[in-house]
Parts: structure tokens; C-alpha cells; sequence
């Protein structure tokens, strides 16, 4: 099975910057605290980690970390801490997660998106000792099925024409 492998044009940081904003606009949505709702700004900073790890770091995921526990009215520093460890585990594995199909990808995904959950469970339960049912963890497996979609969306701007444009220089 030949697929195409495209070469992908460099990044704006305008676009990352958006994509991040939108991430972020997207867990302010009501839907934030239904069981099985995503979390957008965690996907997207896995993404970028994996994707441009020179350009999000665990600087920028510390950031949003903070807004969203300044949002969720949550312990200062539990998502900030739990966003960190997802961007240092995706910028370590950026290199061998890129050689692998969409889906494969996704499987590789998840242990970092469980993890980040676990993260914020265990000081959630540190500071109040309430554990909240299973079904907690089912968000984690709706970000994976999500995975194909972001990618495709996040990546578009950066694909090149499959057939080629003869005004274009590249």
C-alpha cells in the first residue's frame, strides 16, 4: 500500500498561536465537564510537540496550564503540571512517532494523554480524596479517535499541491 508522502511547508507561528487559541476557546465551550469531552488544548499541544517541537515547548504548555486552571477554578499548577509532562513525553518520542501511519500514531498517543489525566486525578485526589468514577478516563480514548481528525486539520495549511503547479517556484 503506497501512500504519498508529502513535504510539508514550513509552519507559521501565526498558525500555531491560532490553533492553540482555538484549542483553548474550545475547552471554554459548556461542554468542558460532560463525560467523554475531550481535552483540546491537551491534543493540541501533543500534536505540536510531535509535529514542531522547536516552536511549542514545555514553556507554552505550562502557560496554557495555568490558564486553564485559572478556567477550571481548579489547584493552581495541576494542569500546568500535567500539560508539562504531556509536552516533555511528546517532544521525546516526536522523533519516532512521526514514522508511523495516522493510526499507529494514535495508539502512541494515548499512554501520554492517560498519563496527563492521571497527573491531575492523583492531585485531585491528594488535595480533596475523592476519586471520581471510571468513566473519567473514557476522554482520553475520544481525544485518540479525534487524533486523525486534528492531524488532518492542523497539517493542511502545510501541504503541498500533489500535482505540481508550474507557476510556483517549489
Amino acid at each position: 500500500m503506497n501512500r504519498p508522502h508529502y513535504i510539508l511547508l514550513p509552519v507559521s507561528p501565526l498558525f500555531i498561536a491560532f490553533s492553540l487559541l482555538c484549542a483553548f476557546l474550545l475547552n471554554l465551550l459548556p461542554w468542558g465537564h460532560f463525560v467523554g469531552a475531550p481535552d483540546f488544548v491537551a491534543l493540541t499541544l501533543v500534536f505540536w510537540g510531535v509535529h514542531q517541537p522547536r516552536k511549542v515547548g514545555i514553556g507554552t504548555a505550562f502557560f496554557l496550564g495555568l490558564l486553564m486552571d485559572v478556567h477550571d477554578a481548579t489547584l493552581l499548577g495541576e494542569n500546568a503540571l500535567a500539560y508539562t509532562l504531556l509536552s516533555y513525553f511528546a517532544i521525546m518520542m516526536h522523533r519516532r512517532v512521526l514514522w508511523f501511519p495516522m493510526m499507529t500514531q494514535a495508539i502512541h498517543v494515548f499512554p501520554l494523554l492517560l498519563m496527563a489525566q492521571l497527573v491531575q486525578l492523583m492531585v485531585r485526589f491528594f488535595v480533596s480524596g475523592k476519586f471520581p468514577s471510571f468513566w473519567y478516563f473514557i476522554e482520553s480514548a475520544v481525544a485518540v479517535v479525534l487524533w486523525p481528525v486534528i492531524s488532518m486539520l492542523l497539517l493542511a495549511p502545510q501541504r503541498r499541491a500533489v500535482d505540481k503547479d508550474h507557476t510556483r517556484p517549489i
